[in-house]
């Protein structure tokens, strides 16, 4: 079974389209049935899962959606096109140790700590924006995915972006791992690809 679609509730449908289009989202539909009902479904890039918006497609009320997560490998730069884009998006902020407080609901406690997280873990690093009706989006940084997160038959990578960084990090580890053996490896493109399926399904990493 795979997400295919969140619903979000909008108040001015064409208001959200545009949002959403300007955020360099894929639209992918444009449905309507006279003037009672109209559907739009926007994917994000590299997203397997959509979102969907129109008129009279949920009773829930606008602005209710909260807490949606956007994973990003690198959340300095998916901020900075944000702003480019002239979405009004929040600092950076990390997860504090206390799980109650005032702050908005994310996964990992309720005290926003301003900046990075320290230690650079995956799913610690967030930033945050909401649409014009307030749904409310969460920027959330994952460079190594924890075990079970993933097809176990393989790597899976959704954008360009998350595939260059496995890349680079598995440069890093095989140019270390020459260093190690004192020996040029001829074998690169396996020893990367043991790597990577190994870094993304929490298997013992190769040395």
């Amino acid at each position: 079974m795979k997400l295919e679609v969140v619903v979000i509730p909008v108040a001015e449908v064409d208001r959200a389209k545009s949002f959403y289009s300007n955020l360099g989202w894929r639209l992918d539909a444009d449905f309507a049935a006279g003037d009672d009902w109209r559907v739009i479904q926007f994917t994000p890039p590299g997203s397997g899962c959509s979102v969907i918006f129109g008129k009279n497609v949920t009773a829930a009320a606008p602005g209710s959606a909260q807490g949606l997560y956007l994973i990003v490998s690198d959340i300095e730069a998916a901020r900075a096109e944000l702003l480019r884009r002239g979405v009004e998006v929040g600092e950076v902020f990390h997860a504090g140790d206390e799980h109650s407080g005032t702050d908005e609901p994310y996964l990992f406690g309720r005290v926003r700590v301003s900046g990075r997280d320290p230690e650079h873990r995956s799913y610690r690093t967030y930033t945050s924006f909401s649409d014009p009706d307030g749904n409310g989006w969460l920027l959330q940084e994952v460079a190594e995915r924890l075990p079970g997160r993933v097809d176990t038959n393989g790597a899976t990578f959704t954008s360009s972006a998350d595939l260059a960084a496995a890349l680079r990090r598995a440069a890093a580890a095989h140019g270390d791992h020459e260093k190690r053996t004192g020996q040029h490896d001829e074998g690169w493109p396996d020893w990367y690809a043991a790597y990577m399926v190994a870094q993304q399904t929490g298997k013992p990493l190769p040395t």
